[in-house]
């Protein structure tokens, strides 16, 4: 599936801001076998005094940007053409999850995609006693590890509720998972925590969803969203297998990868350091296109 991708993030100072500095990761990019990227653009307005392009640790595409002068406000703007490949729904080859140690200590690198970098605790997730427990009560003897990860994201979904008032990007995910609200980053947080408790190592996915409108009505611009999933290692055969626990789902073609890491904090996309007074007013705006829709 081929999509027209665009992106617009803006944000207004009450103050005139001085010294600004942002990591950006907004851009998509190529990952064999799932997706391709044939065009991609990252503006930034106004003009930043510096700006460094460069992939960080995971592999993701990472956008340094400052400015020495004073700013009113910051506008970001993404414009991105991406095939998602299709795939096959997967065949579950993944080991009984009490196997799924053995297949771990048989991974020796300590590569950008080694499971052992997603097997402890992280920045935004720690270890979280009620989740383990929550995700133990759902394992049965005999479950694979893929079975497992079905498991853990269909309860959760059952579970939660999706509420976008109920947290901000800075909540704990155990206060969101406590009072089963939450977004699609609570979700994700959750689930993360939940299956490195039972021993399957789980990372962040950060990209973009396409969403449908209701039967009938005509699909609104902006109307989309930047979105988050889970990434979960099932063994030395199967290897990355991608849930998201928000919709119950695997992704699959409707979903385009931005950038994947241990939590939400390797993978911001906008994140940074201001001097000003008085807060800030903020604005986005996603659009996630099919080509064939256009025809």
């Amino acid at each position: 599936m081929l999509y027209d991708i665009k992106l617009t993030i803006g944000y207004s100072y009450k103050a005139t801001s001085d010294r600004a500095r942002n990591i950006l990761r907004l851009l998509p990019s190529d990952m064999p076998g799932l997706q391709r990227v044939p065009r991609r653009l990252l503006e930034v307005t106004p003009r930043p005094d510096e700006r460094h392009d460069r992939v960080d640790f995971f592999g993701n595409a990472t956008s340094i940007v400052a400015w020495h002068q004073p700013i009113e406000a910051v506008e970001l703007s993404l414009s991105a053409q991406v095939e998602r490949i299709a795939a096959p729904q997967p065949f579950d080859l993944s080991p009984p999850l009490a196997a799924l140690a053995q297949d771990l200590a048989g991974q020796h690198s300590l590569a950008p995609d080694s499971p052992h970098h997603f097997s402890a605790a992280s920045q935004m997730v720690g270890p979280m006693i009620e989740t383990t427990k929550y995700a133990r009560a759902l394992l049965r003897p005999g479950m694979t590890a893929m079975q497992a990860v079905e498991a853990v994201g269909h309860a959760l979904n059952r579970d939660m509720s999706f509420d976008p008032e109920a947290t901000t990007v800075d909540t704990p995910p155990a206060e969101a998972f406590a009072n089963r609200h939450g977004v699609c980053q609570d979700f994700t947080h959750i689930m993360i925590a939940a299956l490195r408790g039972i021993g399957i190592p789980a990372g962040y996915v950060s990209g973009f969803l396409r969403t449908f409108p209701p039967p009938g009505q005509p699909r609104l611009e902006g109307a989309d969203a930047m979105h988050a999933w889970v990434r979960a290692w099932v063994g030395q055969e199967m290897g990355w297998i991608e849930f998201d626990p928000t919709n119950d789902q695997y992704a699959c073609t409707d979903y385009i990868t931005v950038g994947h890491g241990r939590d939400y904090g390797d993978v911001a996309p906008v994140r940074g350091a201001i001097r000003s007074a008085g807060g800030q007013e903020s604005h986005q705006a996603v659009d996630v296109i099919p080509l064939e829709e256009t025809a």
